[in-house]
């Protein structure tokens, strides 16, 4: 198999983080990191790159963490309530996304929904969730599902 090493723009889940050099397939890097903007190929003048990327990431994580401390103050522990169209017999239409509870958690913190770790919701009820606020950092909460 032909890899080659490429340096990312943006967080990539499950190949890493702005700044990082990762050794991908050829294709992989070829079709979908360079065209989509996540990466491009590593060169020797590219060293001095990643140092700045890796900076600027350095002291926006400090200030992030800041956030995510207190984001997940606010967030731990709480119940967020979400009310839902549902059939007579308690199953909902649809379901309730990611994307609904984090406006539900907007007025705590505001999270980037693909970071909220929940069991897919098809009835009312209460729910275990987890969001991911910074690598080292996430938050508990419950998801309270009720009738519209």
């Amino acid at each position: 198999m032909a890899t080659m090493k490429v340096i990312l723009t943006k967080a990539v889940s499950n190949v890493g983080q702005p700044g990082d050099v990762v050794e991908v397939k050829a294709g992989y890097a070829r079709n979908y990191l360079i065209p989509q903007g996540l990466g491009f190929a590593w060169t020797k003048n590219a060293a001095s790159q990643i140092e700045a990327m890796k900076r600027a990431r350095l002291a926006k994580a400090v200030a992030t963490r800041e956030d995510a401390v207190a984001a997940k103050a606010a967030i731990e522990g709480a119940t967020v309530e979400i009310a839902a169209k549902v059939s007579e017999s308690g199953k909902l239409f649809g379901g309730v996304t990611a994307d609904k509870i984090a406006v539900a958690l907007s007025d705590k913190a505001s999270v980037n929904p693909k970071l909220i770790t929940v069991d897919p919701i098809k009835t009312t009820g209460e729910f275990p969730a987890t969001v991911e606020l910074h690598p080292e950092i996430s938050a508990s909460f419950t998801v309270k599902v009720m009738a519209e």
